[in-house]
């Protein structure tokens, strides 16, 4: 006898061809994030805007859902886009006058402690000639007026042309979204397999949740920020304490760092203007709010909107900042957030699928039963008149063994067989 012939294994079913399957995996899942992030960049005219317009949009849209139980939904967007304009152009008209009217004391401060501190590296430990010192201004003079600044100025204008085309577009993205947000979710959903409308709903509600979540927080924690600094550096004395605040509102957006950069331009400005001993006091002011903002403020107002660990903050932070500079750096945490909301609403969309299915298990148990019980008996009926007419039929024919029509029933051909098919079914449908 030969032994049978052994059939060659497959190798990508071994360990190694489960590993490099999975390294194919991942390798795909890069490619297709650098790809993405590639057209990102080179679109970043188009999905920079759409990105701000989103945020702006899932932050709002409570406010829009207020006014719309009272108002068409368009008037309703119109009137809290316009409401949100007044309030930017209130606070950038504060903002310029107060730069306008302390900029000569802030220039005369700069130029004095410029002053003090050329004195200090003439005469310090530095040992510098004044000579050198002479030269290195002017050196400094003669590159603001070189051609350097001047092709500085045109790729300047250059950008300010495309921030004008970049808010525009936001303008009018933002709009509809406010207006037909549901509509183009609509739109989106049923593009998908019916299936798949729960988990594709169920993702895009948790995923606005913790987006406008995190932007209304973070306004909010920005504001008090923003307060609080803004009198701290009105009681010292300190120039330009109103575009000191507002940086300070904006700078709060970049978690981790904008509150420190912010904090270190308050502290610079109180050095030149006023001197050490009110830095100083500046400096324990920023310090004291930064400890109540990240102890006291977030934990209450933002809650478990950011449910990121720091290390995954500061590497989103970095990620954006290459791709996108300060706009990445904004959006990067955000939407970090929201991708980790995304998996963990697929994650509960697909539980819920399961707990579906059980329960209209059990609850279509008690009529499959009933069902294959009635056919059951209404086979061995059939059976059992078969049974009778053929005896009758057949006078001579000898009673079956055990004189019970129903037993002679159950020996009908294939009557066996349909019975115990149906209790295996039932038995199978329990287990499951």
């Amino acid at each position: 006898m030969t032994p049978p012939s052994r059939r060659p294994k497959d190798r990508w079913h071994d360990s190694f061809g489960g590993v490099a399957t999975r390294c194919a995996q991942v390798l795909l899942v890069l490619a297709v994030v650098v790809i993405v992030a590639y057209l990102g960049v080179t679109l970043k005219l188009v999905v920079v805007p759409v990105l701000i317009a989103v945020l702006i949009a899932a932050a709002a849209s409570p406010l829009v859902s207020l006014l719309a139980r009272r108002l068409p939904r368009s008037l309703a967007a119109g009137i809290t886009m316009l409401l949100g304009i007044v309030v930017l152009g209130g606070v950038g008209f504060l903002v310029a006058n107060a730069v306008a009217d302390q900029w000569g004391q802030l220039r005369e401060g700069a130029v004095e402690g410029f002053q003090q501190l050329t004195d200090l590296v003439e005469s310090g430990p530095f040992g510098l000639p004044a000579t050198d010192m002479d030269e290195i201004v002017s050196q400094l003079e003669g590159a603001l007026q070189g051609s350097a600044v001047q092709s500085g100025a045109l790729t300047g204008a250059a950008a300010v042309a495309q921030i004008a085309t970049g808010v525009l577009l936001a303008v009018v993205v933002l709009f509809f979204l406010l207006k037909d947000g549901r509509v183009i979710w609509t739109f989106f959903r049923d593009q998908l397999p019916e299936r798949e409308h729960h988990r594709f709903d169920l993702v895009g509600t948790r995923s606005a949740a913790v987006m406008g979540g995190y932007v209304r927080g973070t306004a909010a924690v920005a504001s008090v920020d923003a307060v609080l600094i803004g009198i701290g550096l009105t009681i010292v004395g300190v120039p330009l304490a109103l575009p000191l605040a507002l940086l300070t509102f904006v700078a709060a957006f970049v978690p981790v760092i904008g509150a420190v950069a912010a904090g270190v331009v308050a502290v610079l400005i109180a050095l030149v203007s006023n001197g050490p001993v009110d830095a100083l006091i500046v400096l324990v002011i920023v310090i004291v709010v930064q400890q109540l903002e990240g102890n006291v403020l977030q934990p209450i107002l933002m809650g478990h909107t950011l449910s990121l660990h720091p290390l995954v903050i500061l590497l989103a932070l970095t990620a954006g900042s290459i791709v996108a500079g300060v706009i990445g750096a904004v959006l990067a945490v955000p939407f970090a957030a929201v991708a980790w909301a995304a998996v963990q609403a697929s994650r509960q969309a697909h539980r819920d699928e399961e707990e579906w299915e059980a329960e209209r298990v059990r609850h279509a148990e008690p009529a499959v039963v009933a069902a294959g019980a009635a056919s059951a008996a209404a086979d061995a009926a059939s059976s059992a008149a078969a049974a009778a007419a053929a005896s009758a039929d057949d006078g001579q024919r000898p009673a079956p063994r055990g004189g019970s029509v129903r037993s002679s029933a159950y020996q009908e051909p294939g009557l066996r067989e349909r019975a115990t098919s149906v209790v295996k079914g039932l038995g199978r449908r329990r287990k499951g």
